[in-house]
Formats: structure tokens, C-alpha cells, sequence
């Protein structure tokens, strides 16, 4: 699945520059992730990096919205980066 920021954001201007597929920014009240951009790291890291440096609790969460394996979301890892693929 892709992941969610909820209304519990802060705007502590955390998540945004740890994101390596530059999912995360800045909407009209709080960060929000595009899904079509959101690997949850896979492809990067072992776990979604914008969770571990949130510092409020449960605020990242995944989206039941964009319900996705670990392969669709290497699938989008490799598309969005096909030059290190091949």
C-alpha cells in the first residue's frame, strides 16, 4: 500500500527531504504523499523512511485506499527509476 499522512501532521518539515522518490510535499494545511509516487522505500530502504523520522505517533499510516503488494510496489520502483534497472 501506499502511505497516508493524517490530520495529526505537525508540519515539522521531517518526512519531506527523507523521501527518495520525492512523494511528500507540502499541500494546503499539511505534507501529503502521492501514491503514484509512494514505493514505502521499497527499492531504497527496508522500511518506509518518513515513519521512522515522524515524531508524532501513528501520524504515516498506509492508505486502504491504494492497496498494493511488495511486488506493485517494486513494479513502481522500477518505473519510476528505469534507468537502475536495466
Amino acid at each position: 500500500m501506499a502511505l497516508v499522512i493524517t490530520e495529526r501532521c505537525i508540519n515539522c518539515d521531517m518526512c519531506e527531504p527523507e523521501c527518495p522518490n520525492q512523494a511528500i510535499a507540502l499541500s494546503t494545511e499539511i505534507y501529503a504523499i502521492d501514491p503514484a509516487r509512494c514505493t514505502e522505500c521499497i527499492g531504497h530502504y527496508d522500511a518506509p523512511t518518513c515513519q521512522s523520522v515522524c515524531p508524532i505517533t501513528h501520524t504515516i499510516i498506509q492508505d486502504a485506499r491504494w492497496r498494493e503488494t511488495p511486488d506493485k510496489l517494486w513494479e513502481k520502483f522500477v518505473q519510476l527509476y528505469p534507468n537502475l534497472n536495466g
